[in-house]
């Protein structure tokens, strides 16, 4: 999953942002004065994951695998990543793209 980006004003915007985020099961990866690297772990659609369950212990075994695959595809890739910063260049010196915490959110919670 790409990196979603927040801009704060400050420090303090930084801790606010950290203590809305950690409400919607966010954990904190890395800290620093000037960012904040935030993570939720995905673990897949449960209903998915019990259906291709049940048809791989009553029907066809193998499905199991494909209940491992999308299991790390969500733990893995979907997980979304957000970085908390007051920094607005990259190290190239190129002005940073933001996210708003609606689109945080709305990504962070979107079913698959």
């Amino acid at each position: 999953m790409d990196l979603l980006i927040l801009k704060a004003k400050n420090k303090k915007d930084m801790e606010n942002i950290k203590r809305e985020l950690a409400k919607n099961k966010f954990k904190v990866q890395s800290s620093e004065d000037n960012f904040i690297l935030m993570k939720k772990r995905r673990y897949g659609n449960t209903i998915i994951q019990l259906g291709v369950l049940f048809l791989a212990l009553f029907f066809f075994a193998p499905l199991l695998i494909v209940n491992v695959v999308y299991f790390a595809y969500s733990y893995l890739i979907r997980s979304p990543v957000v970085l908390i910063t007051t920094e607005t260049k990259d190290k190239e010196g190129e002005n940073l793209q933001f996210n708003t915490n609606d689109e945080v959110l709305e990504i962070a919670n979107a079913m698959l």
